[in-house]
């Protein structure tokens, strides 16, 4: 399994796609407007508590306040109160929290009223990004991740990971992060520290007790609100996130980020440096590796997959819905159970790609093809959960219901991915809109599959002349490339009369074919 990176850096943002065997599978952007991410820490003015939603509404800095719930206070809310408190006015220069006394917790089903005033400063973390008319989501519970482990102050709590299963490796994992611990600190355990050295894990508990020194030492000057902790720039926190041994190249279109990318390699894993790689061609980097041509494919309100199958994504205010679709294929499959399993196993691997790379959240319904077999059933929700396994966003699954519809929550802590894909229509008819031409491509080569598995011996295809010189130019150009596929030649005929998107099917005696 190939698994690249690719970085793409313009003059306003820099554009990260994640490849798996070449087929696009994340797409993030960032942006330099983008002043909330997930992970910023910012030292901000509570706006007014709001006792009826048990919730505050701070001032962060952005146009609308952000959300501060009772339960995302933490249980060592006084104790940071009481330290923000001390170090902005001067009187604590240790940040080490070693001989600092720690407050009672508040209770656990309190009311916000009890421990938040108007006009309090607070350090806050962001958790949820701005997501359409909404502030962003904070809490005050805060954590800095690092590559192995995540520092929380204010704890003296260690957890690992769950997705490390092995019982050995967590008590190994635990007694050795108790060794290094400091005072006044709690460690979450990352599921790559899995088979990692204490000195490695120490490194990574040192970087990030630095961090929040830096942090600590803005407070005494800091404007109310400002961000006096930001998560490390995006390739960076991209890279600490889902980088592993599998990567088998990453590949960046700039200097100064490639330098930077190779550096921060260098310090995680120094054997993997040699795989970052400076794009120079003069082709756009995303052209080279195809990824122009899926995202095109990709966002669109239906999305093609294999065999004729097509998924159609809508979006309410509520929720996503799914709907999947076997399309006009011809199947060699016994009967139509095996269909429905084979159409549903290849739409649950689209499904997953699809929630991964427009970032979808909340709650997502997918209606499948129906089946009768409940091992059917039962094998498609097992593939599910095996194709999700490495998404990053916390998400749940339940078992199709009655109705062959499964229900998904998965976490959106930042706004979808959302791409627009159609073009303004060149007939000039009202200021339409119409399907990108790569997609009309990928359209009649769908079409053209299903006419060959028909068993068409020679087929014509009519089309506008610059659909028809798209399909022909170049070597080796579309029409030759569905030659060495089908062993089968298509012949080409330009229409002027025909509109941009039009095009029709002949056989061999001139008929059109339906």
């Amino acid at each position: 399994m190939d698994k690249e990176l690719i970085i793409r850096s313009s003059s306003d943002a820099v554009d990260f796609a994640l490849l798996k065997d070449g087929k696009l599978i994340e797409l993030q952007k960032d942006e330099d407007e983008n002043n909330f991410s997930v992970g910023d820490v910012f030292i901000a003015k509570i706006r007014k508590t709001v006792p009826g939603l048990n919730a505050a509404f701070v001032n962060v800095g952005y146009e609308k306040d952000a959300f501060l719930h009772y339960h995302d206070l933490g249980p060592k809310l006084p104790s940071l109160l009481k330290f923000t408190k001390r170090v902005s006015t001067g009187k604590l220069k240790d940040f080490s929290l070693k001989n600092f006394p720690f407050e009672k917790d508040i209770d656990k089903d309190g009311k916000i009223v009890d421990v938040l005033k108007s006009n309090q400063s607070l350090l806050v973390q962001i958790v949820k990004e701005p997501i359409s008319t909404k502030g962003p989501r904070i809490s005050s519970e805060l954590s800095i991740a690092g590559r192995y482990i995540v520092l929380v102050p204010f704890s003296s709590r260690i957890s690992i990971s769950q997705k490390i299963e092995d019982r050995e490796e967590k008590d190994r994992l635990k007694r050795l992060v108790k060794s290094i611990t400091p005072q006044g600190f709690g460690i979450i355990v990352r599921t790559v520290a899995q088979g990692k050295k204490v000195a490695e894990l120490d490194k990574d508990l040192q970087n990030l007790l630095s961090r929040w020194t830096a942090m600590c030492k803005k407070l005494h000057k800091a404007h109310h609100p400002s961000k006096v902790l930001g998560e490390m720039n995006k390739a960076s926190s991209i890279l600490r996130d889902i980088f592993n041994d599998s990567f088998t190249g990453i590949t960046v279109n700039d200097e100064a980020l490639y330098y930077q990318v190779k550096d921060y390699l260098q310090e995680i894993a120094p054997k993997k440096e040699s795989i970052v790689k400076l794009y120079q061609s003069k082709v756009p980097i995303f052209e080279k590796f195809g990824i122009e041509r899926q995202i095109k494919t990709s966002f669109g309100r239906t999305v093609s997959m294999a065999k004729g199958a097509y998924l159609v994504i809508e979006h309410t205010e509520a929720l996503h819905v799914i709907d999947v679709n076997s399309g006009n294929r011809s199947n060699k499959a016994n009967n139509q159970e095996e269909t429905a399993l084979e159409v549903n196993l290849i739409a649950a691997t689209e499904m997953a790609r699809q929630l991964r790379l427009r970032d979808m959240g909340g709650i997502i319904v997918v209606d499948f093809i129906d089946m009768t077999n409940a091992a059917n059933r039962q094998k498609l929700f097992n593939h599910l959960r095996d194709e999700m396994k490495d998404d990053r966003a916390k998400h749940k699954i339940l078992p199709p219901s009655k109705f062959g519809l499964i229900q998904i929550t998965r976490q959106r802590v930042r706004p979808e991915m959302n791409i627009k894909t159609r073009e303004e229509n060149p007939n000039g008819v009202n200021g339409a809109e119409v399907e990108a031409p790569i997609g009309l491509v990928q359209k009649i080569t769908h079409d053209l599959e299903v006419l060959f598995r028909k068993d068409y011996k020679k087929v014509t295809l009519n089309t506008h002349p610059f659909i028809a010189a798209f399909l022909t130019k170049g070597f080796p150009s579309i029409r030759s490339k569905w030659f060495f596929e089908h062993k089968k030649w298509v012949k080409i005929l330009p229409r002027d009369a025909y509109t941009y998107l039009e095009y029709h099917f002949f056989d061999k005696d001139g008929n059109q074919i339906k």
